[in-house]
């Protein structure tokens, strides 16, 4: 069942990465654009889905979070690998790109928690007030 957890992973990198190539080729870039990024968000999203919805075996639960705390330590060390001084040399626009880049990733931290929150912790709030009285 572990099996199920690196398939999943699989296919989000996959598709990340292709999608990542488009991108850059869209926008005329000859290299893959936020294809890591774009696979962690829908490793993410399924992986909350998938779960909310009562389709996660334990083992493959567990294979997914596995890979889930390898997969970060990947995307820092290709984060690491980036030209820094060659942004800071393009000029503006990938200045611009970067704080947008951190800004949108600050914004979706109150929807990612949102999305990650258990259902069952109202009724528990519920529960300890009505002790409370």
């Amino acid at each position: 069942m572990i099996i199920y957890g690196v398939a999943l992973l699989s296919i989000c990198t996959l598709t990340g990465i292709f999608i990542g190539e488009v991108l850059g080729k869209l926008i005329g870039v000859p290299a893959n654009v936020g294809g890591v990024g774009i696979a962690m968000l829908m490793l993410i999203f399924l992986s909350s889905w998938i779960g909310k919805h009562g389709k996660f075996h334990p083992k493959t639960e567990q294979g997914v979070e596995f890979w889930s705390a390898i997969y970060i330590p990947i995307v820092v060390a290709m984060a690491a690998q980036q030209n820094v001084a060659g942004a800071l040399k393009g000029g503006p626009a990938a200045i611009l790109a970067g704080f947008l880049a951190i800004a949108i990733a600050f914004a979706l931290v109150p929807v990612l928690n949102k999305v990650g929150r258990k259902k069952t912790v109202a009724p528990a709030l519920d529960q300890l007030a009505s002790v409370q009285r």
